[in-house]
């Protein structure tokens, strides 16, 4: 264990930020979910469907910016700091690709989508009203959120949970007057949750072009550098980040497949799952932060030639994932109520006391998320392999956890928190597989080219 304060002090620093910033970015679709369920179940159900496509685009966007954080963090604990605006430049090209292809398939097809994911008609009506507005937030949100996770690379994290505190504030005052047509607003419902979330995220790529252009001193980003790069980087960063894309692309279709497992058990069991997931993005801010610091710290520790230090920084993450995974475990199970108190009275009491039992079944599973996640999206990610997620999660999730659950929905005929459970029990056994990979050593990797001369970073 590592045993020098001023460890535990920088680590913390950069963990907590990132997970406030974490905290602000759910807590908008987290709003969004209770204010329309003091409005409507059906709406927040509608809408809790829609945000399956929104975190899909989410987990790609983390896959194309996670490409230029670990090349970006190995880049900046060599000291050099000329390669990294031709990473971003790539990270945003592919992302923008991405975010592209997912707004056409939403404008041309929304209601075929939310077919797959929910058999019920007043649902899929509401999400429809919703799709037809917010998707065109998909290249915005994308761009803004590479550019901040490619700032991050290289210590910059608080202008990430300035954009965030930015964005929940204009999307609860709208939400506000859209949703219920306060203070002479009209009366919108799902289209005005939507409007406010599209106003949110212009102001985010409003703040982060201003700062990257006015307050950004040490890349000097500008957009000369990120539409004219250095092409040969097209390589490097293909190879680093095309297995996160592919296992962050797995892991949110598998989310949307899991959806609709349970959305076609009926519309109190996609109610109780809406507010089940949300409370646990919420809660669970402090393992996702700890996750990316511990990124950032790997590959810049890997990057600066000093793998001495990696056993001791190992050892002493890992007890530090099992803590925060304890303390976020216990804050779920023991919030569960309060969090369903916060819905009002719009939900069926079938739908509350599934909710309850399904925030009970979260609570069990963030502890292992706490630490394996961590260890592999954190550690061995940040440690150069980001090739071993894609493999494990491919055959966890598409050969265990969705035969068993669509089996248990449709032909055992489970209960839904039965159901639930084996959707979320990945959580758990990933320890293992996870466990091994990290004290095998074989994910320490340099993802940089050799060579030096260029501008020294602080």
């Amino acid at each position: 264990m590592i045993r020098e304060k001023t460890f535990y002090r920088a680590f913390f620093t950069l963990a907590l930020s990132l997970a406030l910033q974490n905290l602000l970015t759910f807590g908008v679709n987290m709003m969004d979910t209770v204010m329309l369920g003091r409005y409507s179940q059906d709406a927040m159900s509608g809408v809790s469907l829609c945000n399956q496509i929104q975190f899909l685009l989410q987990m790609l966007v983390t896959g194309a910016g996670e490409g230029a954080v670990v090349l970006g963090a190995q880049y900046w604990g060599k000291g050099r700091l000329e390669p990294i605006p031709h990473i971003i430049g790539t990270a945003l090209r592919f992302g923008g690709v991405l975010a592209a292809v997912l707004f056409a398939a939403v404008l041309l097809v929304p209601e075929a989508l939310l077919s797959l994911l929910s058999g019920e008609e007043a649902v899929i009506a509401q999400g429809v009203q919703y799709f037809q507005i917010i998707c065109f937030t998909y290249v915005i949100f994308t761009v803004t959120n590479i550019l901040a996770a490619s700032l991050r690379s290289v210590g910059i994290v608080k202008i990430g949970y300035a954009i965030a505190l930015s964005t929940l504030c204009i999307n609860v005052f709208l939400n506000y007057l859209l949703i219920y047509g306060r203070l002479g607003f009209p009366e919108l419902g799902v289209r005005g949750a939507a409007i406010a979330t599209l106003v949110s995220r212009c102001v985010e790529l409003l703040i982060v072009v201003w700062f990257v252009k006015c307050r950004e001193k040490r890349l000097n980003l500008t957009l000369k550098k990120l539409l004219f790069i250095d092409k040969s980087y097209i390589k490097d960063y293909s190879r680093v980040s095309a297995p996160v894309l592919v296992n962050q692309a797995l892991w949110g279709v598998a989310q949307m497949v899991q959806t609709g497992i349970l959305g076609h058990l009926g519309g109190d069991v996609t109610a109780a799952n809406a507010i089940a997931v949300q409370a646990y993005q919420v809660l669970s801010v402090a393992a996702y932060g700890a996750a990316s610091a511990s990124g950032i710290v790997v590959g810049r520790t890997i990057g600066g030639g000093k793998r001495e230090a990696l056993r001791p920084l190992v050892a002493t993450l890992q007890v530090l994932f099992v803590g925060i995974g304890l303390l976020s475990g216990g804050a779920i199970f023991l919030l569960r109520r309060p969090v369903l108190a916060a819905f009002g009275g719009a939900l069926t009491p079938r739908a509350r006391e599934l909710a309850l039992r399904f925030m009970a079944v979260i609570a069990l599973t963030t502890v292992g998320t706490a630490y394996q996640m961590a260890c592999d999206n954190g550690i061995i990610r940040g440690g150069g392999d980001t090739g071993f997620s894609s493999r494990m999660n491919l055959v966890s999730m598409w050969g265990v956890v969705v035969p068993l659950s669509a089996a248990a929905a449709f032909w055992w005929e489970w209960s839904p928190a039965a159901v639930f459970f084996l959707l979320k029990w990945d959580q758990l056994y990933k320890i293992i597989p996870v466990a091994l990979r990290l004290h095998r050593w074989k994910w320490v990797k340099n993802v940089t080219r050799p060579g030096g001369g260029e501008e020294e970073a602080p």
